[in-house]
């Protein structure tokens, strides 16, 4: 049985605030999955994807029958933290290897009962009843004290985020609500527009190696206004130095700054956003 994942709103302004009747949670680097154990094991993702034969390891699952979990599918790095390439490697090619665990942030249905209507605060104690911890099955536990301290930690460790949850909010499937609040802990970086995509919005990057040669850092597709948009590809037309089907190619001359979720092992920009030009 599918439940659609009720879904997290931006922080105003990307800010931690120390709030009353909220708690903390690590925001883990993965792939939302809902874990429904309804008269077999079942694996969604939050799309309604059935991705259950891509993970025979979660099949041993320690909850009991009725019950839908819902959390973050990860692989972690040698150092404890979420890989999200290496998930994603795992989600797209069988020949990869590694192991995933499943970490439940809340729970929908107990043993055949929906608890959606439920405070996250009386949610999180049934969650903690719902099943023991095993290797592959990990509960998300809430953090005491300051989500602004948290903060603090999360980013001296190069973590995604954090996201903050009012107490007493019920689970309302398919919706983003304001109770549920993230907090990203994004880099920021100074590239070069160095191209054009012709048939969808998006602005090619360039960084400069050691060397001085320009090397592609990925498309930025977000952030940018219509505005913005329309004024400069007037401009860029006396950069133009060649182009093909799908994209036109300029003089890298424009620099500009973008936020990041991560570089990838391949050093390129992970769903970079827009913030200004820088010349």
């Amino acid at each position: 049985m599918f439940i659609p994942p009720m879904l997290l709103t931006y922080a105003d302004n990307n800010l931690v605030r120390d709030t009353p009747n909220t708690l903390t949670e690590l925001k883990l680097d993965g792939i939302r999955l809902i874990v429904s154990k309804t008269d077999k094991v079942r694996l969604y993702t939050r799309h309604n994807n059935n991705v259950t034969s891509k993970f025979p390891e979660l099949l041993d699952t320690p909850i009991d029958e009725g019950t839908i979990l819902d959390g973050e599918l990860i692989v972690t790095d040698e150092n404890g933290h979420p890989d999200f390439e290496a998930v994603m490697s795992r989600f797209q090619s069988k020949k990869s290897k590694v192991s995933v665990v499943f970490c439940a942030f809340d729970i929908l249905r107990y043993r055949g009962i929906d608890v959606t209507s439920l405070s996250l605060l009386e949610r999180k104690k049934l969650l903690s009843e719902a099943f023991e911890e095993t290797s592959h099955y990990k509960l998300i536990q809430p953090v005491n004290g300051s989500a602004t301290a948290y903060f603090e930690v999360v980013k001296r460790f190069g973590l995604e985020g954090i996201v903050i949850k009012d107490l007493f909010s019920s689970y309302i499937p398919d919706t983003r609500r304001k109770s549920w609040r993230k907090v990203i802990n994004w880099i920021y970086a100074d590239v070069t527009i160095s191209g054009l995509r012709k048939k969808k919005f998006g602005w090619l990057t360039s960084t400069t190696n050691p060397d001085g040669l320009f090397t592609p850092s990925g498309i930025v597709e977000f952030g940018v206004s219509p505005e913005q948009k329309r004024a400069f590809k007037l401009f860029s037309k006396q950069l133009i130095c060649k182009e093909d089907n799908n994209f036109i190619y300029l003089e890298p001359k424009i620099k500009i700054k973008v936020k990041t979720r991560n570089w990838t092992k391949n050093n390129m920009l992970r769903s970079p956003v827009f913030v200004e030009f820088t010349l």
